[in-house]
């Protein structure tokens, strides 16, 4: 199995941008979150935020932060849900 060298060939961050962009399409496109500012920001931040902590799990120095961030990360997409 070949290892992985940089976060964005891991499958499961190519996977979160692409759930990321479609929350934008969704928030951009939706009369929802035309009215509700608060409401579209949050979800945009989350779904950034599941990128950003599988990222940033990837750059720490251990496989305990990692997975750390990864719990996060599913958080995140908890909060979109």
């Amino acid at each position: 199995m070949a290892t992985i060298h940089r976060f964005e060939d891991m499958p499961l961050w190519q996977q979160a941008r692409g759930l990321c962009n479609i929350v934008f399409n969704l928030v951009k496109n939706s009369v929802l979150f035309k009215t509700d500012f608060r409401f579209r920001d949050q979800v945009k931040a989350s779904a950034g935020s599941v990128m950003d902590n599988i990222a940033e799990g990837f750059e720490r120095s251990s496989r305990l932060e990692f997975v750390n961030f990864l719990s996060i990360a599913k958080g995140s997409t908890g909060e979109i849900r």
